[in-house]
């Protein structure tokens, strides 16, 4: 029986948490020494920030995102979708070779130009934060001469 098996919570939760950050760490390093994506500005912060997202939506720790993962983060941005275009972002992102998305495929297309989904993403969830707080208490009253 493997340790993510195990985890029920408490202090096997959290050394199952700093395990899974530290390989997602040793994966940030392969990116930020390709030639491909080092010459990107802030990498360092952008990966930081693609493996607090990624942890996020791992539901299962199992280092992927499935689709449950994938419908609860668009459900989270008040984008739900249903199963087969989450099959179909699934099948774009990793061209087709697995029902998951692992950690790479996630910050390629971070990175890469097929990106759109989740950039699209992570500006709503920017956009949500900015967003005034809502007022709290009863709404006021309204009269006949606010009608239109």
């Amino acid at each position: 029986m493997d340790c993510r098996e195990k985890a029920r919570g408490g202090k096997v939760f959290g050394q199952l948490k700093a395990k899974q950050e530290e390989e997602l760490d040793g994966l940030n390093k392969v990116f930020m020494d390709d030639p491909k994506y080092n010459t990107d500005e802030d990498l360092e912060d952008k990966l930081q920030l693609f493996k607090k997202k990624f942890m996020d939506f791992d539901l299962n720790d199992q280092g992927d995102i499935d689709m449950m993962g994938l419908k609860r983060m668009l459900e989270k941005l008040g984008a739900p979708k249903t199963h087969l275009e989450l099959k179909k972002m699934i099948t774009e992102v990793t061209g087709g070779a697995s029902d998951t998305i692992s950690y790479q495929d996630f910050v390629r297309m971070m990175l890469g130009k097929r990106s759109a989904i989740f950039k699209i993403i992570l500006m709503y969830e920017e956009k949500a934060r900015e967003q005034a707080e809502k007022p709290v208490g009863p709404p006021p009253k309204k009269v006949i001469s606010d009608l239109p």
